[in-house]
């Protein structure tokens, strides 16, 4: 019910960028990557260059690739194996890995991503619908997942007050937006991501040391 409700607010976001309605379920159903299909919009209204939207769309994507190294994935059968790892999404994760993997049979990891995948693009055709005929003079639709991703950084802050890589993010962020602004994203998580490793690295070296 969640990956619906947000899946509307992405459809009304797709009309309000001047784009057809039809495109919120072709994009959910096709790329079925919630965070990176909102930036998508914003990069398709600004017809930002092919690169930039391939690049930003690895970077945000590429925890995926840590995902797929505790995914049970090895309990799907056959050339069913295909659509699991498309459909390996942040919530079919959480939900698939908190089960014991004995308990899991090729058929409800199917089953359970299908349902997120179904509930995702048939919200975002309602929304899509939806902003196209009663919804379209609707303000601040565009910012919903921003609010989720505050949540979701401040949830992370609470559990681990990790000062410095909030000072590093915030950092990196005003950085991109001053020198970059045409390609924010993208510049701010290259930055942030470098300045990570040289962090990481300097402890490193101060620990041996």
């Amino acid at each position: 019910m969640g990956l619906f409700a947000l899946g509307i607010g992405f459809g009304v976001v797709v009309t309000s960028h001047g784009l057809p309605w039809w495109l919120a379920p072709v994009i959910s159903a096709a790329m079925f990557a919630g965070s990176v299909e909102f930036i998508l919009v914003g990069m398709l209204a600004a017809a930002a260059p092919i690169a930039a939207i391939a690049m930003t769309t690895f970077l945000v994507n590429s925890r995926h690739l840590f995902y797929g190294l505790s995914f049970p994935l090895h309990r799907v059968n056959g050339w069913r194996k295909a659509y699991s790892v498309f459909a390996l999404c942040d919530e079919a994760y959480a939900i698939i890995t908190g089960k014991e993997p004995d308990t899991l049979t090729s058929g409800r990891i199917l089953w359970t991503q299908l349902g997120l995948h179904a509930s995702w693009a048939t919200g975002a055709l309602l929304g899509g619908l939806a902003g196209e005929t009663f919804l379209g003079e609707v303000h601040g639709l565009d910012f919903i997942l921003t609010a989720l991703f505050v949540v979701l950084a401040i949830d992370a802050f609470r559990a681990h007050s990790d000062k410095r890589s909030l000072a590093l993010a915030a950092g990196s962020a005003i950085a991109a937006q001053l020198l970059a602004p045409g390609s924010m994203i993208l510049v701010a998580m290259t930055v942030f991501s470098i300045s990570l490793v040289v962090r990481h690295r300097l402890h490193r070296k101060a620990c041996r040391a």
